[in-house]
């Protein structure tokens, strides 16, 4: 898979990711991950790609050519990479019409990043990640470039490097190869709109706290089991919104019933 990441500070984004699972991923060839320093596409001496926004207001905002002339680039690159697949694969065949590659506007404005978009997104080839700065971006570049405006979270940051960080480490692993394991992605926190249960390594006493003994079982299906309730109990706990979208069986919901009623209880008793 093939990140392609639009920005005003290459180096921030490249020190982050070039490290631990998604800097593996790199070196084993699973993933690449560009850097786009947009002020290289700048026309003038200073390399700026700042002015004041019409109408007046506070702050400064990015131009639509400079952030354009860069995108140009990237989808050349991209174009490019896939006629040479595509006549490697099939010499002589018609080409295919070109795809459209998804571009990412990381936006408090968007839709709400999540794990479902996540498995989405990691189907793509090929993904551009636009991060803004400023007060923002000029509306016209946007409306002929970005297909997803996306925002990991209802709060404002200086700049969208930090959220396209997040989304490639997230998508990432989903990627088939990156993880070690691969089958541990399937049961992280929010995979089937639950918590991850609660896990325990060694010693097996640690300040007088027991690993719980069903783990010492050797009972693998009784250990699934308990995974599950746990999973049930700890997300009914800790983010309740979540069970709505949950498939429970009768007994969970029924557990994660008495969950919410002692948690309701207990907040009203310390009322």
């Amino acid at each position: 898979m093939h990140f392609h990441i639009m920005t005003l500070f290459p180096d921030m984004v490249m020190a982050g990711l070039g490290t631990s699972i998604t800097g593996r991923a790199i070196a084993k060839g699973l993933l690449s991950i560009e850097a786009v320093n947009i002020r290289d596409y700048a026309f003038n001496k200073h390399n700026s790609v700042d002015d004041y926004p019409y109408g007046g207001g506070a702050g400064m905002l990015m131009q639509a050519e400079p952030v354009y002339l860069a995108y140009q680039a990237i989808e050349e690159q991209i174009q490019k990479r896939r006629e040479d697949t595509e006549a490697r694969e099939e010499e002589g065949a018609l080409s295919a019409r070109p795809k459209r590659t998804r571009v990412i506007y990381l936006s408090p404005q968007g839709q709400t990043f999540s794990q479902e978009m996540a498995q989405e997104l990691a189907e793509e080839e090929d993904l551009v990640l636009l991060c803004g700065h400023y007060e923002g971006i000029d509306e016209r570049v946007l409306e002929e470039i970005v297909t997803d405006y996306v925002s990991i979270g209802d709060y404002v940051l200086t700049g969208g490097e930090l959220p396209a960080m997040v989304m490639v480490d997230t998508i990432s692993r989903l990627v088939p190869g990156v993880l070690h394991n691969d089958v541990s992605a399937e049961f992280e926190s929010f995979q089937d709109n639950l918590l991850e249960y609660p896990q325990y390594s060694r010693p097996e006493v640690w300040h007088d706290k027991q690993v719980p003994p069903i783990l010492l079982s050797g009972h693998h299906a009784n250990i699934e089991k308990w995974r599950r309730e746990q999973s049930v109990i700890r997300t009914a706990r800790r983010r309740p919104d979540l069970l709505e979208k949950a498939e429970l069986t009768a007994d969970e919901k029924k557990l994660a019933a008495e969950i919410l009623r002692e948690k309701e209880t207990g907040e009203n008793s310390e009322k």
